[in-house]
């Protein structure tokens, strides 16, 4: 038995001769590590550490079929995850992904080692490929819909590789493919209660240019055609902060689309995951502000549309998406109709002084040490509960009591400011939940609440 500091370990894969154990330590999203671990002593030893001590971001990692090295993404000299055999007596690295200039996010190597599937993400949609493990020569499958597909699986026969795939008009089912005749089959068709998917808008792709001329992208869904005039918006912004929004199926936001008639637009600002570690680290720390004037452009690439309302638009969000929603409603209330925060930071200082121990030090890479007295006050100076009085619009607070990452503690006090401020303010509150609503009745009550929520600031 070995004891690990911290909590961002898991267990990668086991040495053909079960030997070794690969283990991958996540420090930030920036940063995670490899090590290998002796299963009969315990004993640890980092492979591929950085030479020029920088951070390097390791994602899946398995060992080759003969033990004598090992597959790994890794984003060292790169932008972008990119896939590496590694040698593991000469720690010699060698690219075998093609040059794609995307992410490789997940891969799976055949149980006779001839064959290894991955998959890329490119600008959101997922792309698989198929590598001849001793040509090291990559093919794209074609055929595939566009969407986000979830880790490829190859069969013990070495020839069949199941995937699941969610897009715009598959909610997630299972694929497979066979790699010699390129026939790809799907095995489930999910339960849809009725809609009929083949109506529901596939995304478009939209770039604008920020602040600082750098080009913030987003997928910008339009509403049903049967809806005339300028369209009310939704800007739904993902949480993290290191996510990303992707194409996948949008489930009960198809509500908004096909029967209340808004438009829903899901950005990608800066900081978020899928477009190189640089572009990722430009919300770290005290650059995070350049996060909301990212959106503050967005609204104004809104109000030059002809089929968009620039005087109804909706800003809601979840987790760090929540604290992105209050900094939005503090610094740009008179533009925005109304916004729905879910259990989000409202200081990024009391939430690290409250959330749980082991996701202190994870969270800080991201958002700055609030020990450190300037960050602190930078923190206090700059969170949404020093500018509540700038809340002027309707807003909507859902929030679990037993959240372990966002307390409770931080929407309580953003509610009591906006009402002690005057704001008008709707708090609900849901006892048996956590991070997120997960039971059914909650799920289905919480987006009741939204319904009723937006149409009476979007559409009355």
């Amino acid at each position: 038995m070995t004891t690990l500091r911290g909590g961002g370990w898991r267990t990668a894969d086991w040495s053909p001769d079960d030997k070794s154990v690969l283990l991958i330590e996540y420090i930030s999203i920036n940063d995670s590590r490899v090590w290998v671990m002796a299963s009969e002593t315990g004993e640890l030893r980092r492979l591929l550490p950085a030479e020029n001590g920088e951070p390097v971001a390791h994602g899946s990692a398995v060992f080759s079929n003969d033990g004598e090295g090992l597959y790994v993404t890794s984003d060292a000299d790169s932008e972008f995850r990119k896939l590496l055999y590694v040698d593991l007596e000469t720690q010699i690295q060698s690219v075998v992904s093609s040059d794609i200039g995307s992410d490789v996010t997940s891969f799976d190597l055949s149980r006779d080692g001839k064959q290894l599937a991955y998959l890329t993400n490119e600008q959101g949609s997922s792309v698989l490929y198929l590598l001849d493990t001793a040509t090291r020569e990559s093919r794209r499958v074609e055929n595939l819909p566009a969407g986000v597909m979830g880790s490829p699986q190859w069969h013990n026969d070495s020839q069949h590789l199941a995937f699941s795939m969610s897009s715009t008009k598959v909610p997630g089912d299972v694929f497979v493919l066979n790699a010699a005749s390129n026939e790809i089959v799907r095995w489930t068709h999910s339960e849809t209660g009725g809609v009929d998917t083949t109506q529901l808008p596939e995304p478009e792709l939209i770039n604008w240019q920020s602040f600082d001329g750098r080009e913030i992208s987003a997928f910008f869904y339009r509403p049903a055609g049967r809806f005339e005039g300028k369209r009310p918006v939704v800007i739904n912004i993902h949480g993290g902060p290191e996510g990303q929004s992707r194409p996948g199926y949008k489930g009960r936001w198809n509500y908004f689309l096909n029967e209340l008639g808004v438009a829903i637009i899901y950005p990608n600002v800066r900081g978020s995951a899928g477009f190189g570690k640089s572009f990722l680290k430009l919300d770290n720390g005290m650059l995070r502000e350049g996060t909301y004037k990212d959106i503050g452009t967005l609204l104004d690439w809104i109000a030059e549309r002809d089929d968009l309302d620039a005087d109804r638009i909706m800003i809601r969000g979840g987790s760090y998406g929540g604290h992105m929603t209050l900094a939005i409603a503090t610094r740009y209330s008179d533009r925005i109709a109304c916004s729905i925060n879910r259990y989000g930071l409202s200081n990024l200082r009391t939430f690290l002084e409250n959330t749980q121990g082991y996701r202190r030090d994870l969270r800080r890479a991201e958002y700055g040490d609030e020990r450190d007295p300037e960050i602190r006050a930078w923190m206090d100076r700059t969170a949404p509960m020093a500018l509540v009085k700038n809340i002027r619009k309707p807003m909507l607070v859902q929030q679990g009591v037993n959240d372990p990452r966002v307390p409770k503690s931080e929407s309580d006090q953003i509610v009591a400011s906006l009402k002690e401020v005057g704001t008008p303010t709707w708090y609900l509150v849901f006892d048996d939940e956590g991070h997120g609503f997960h039971k059914k009745s909650n799920a289905d009550f919480a987006f009741y609440t939204v319904v009723m929520f937006a149409k009476g600031c979007l559409l009355d």
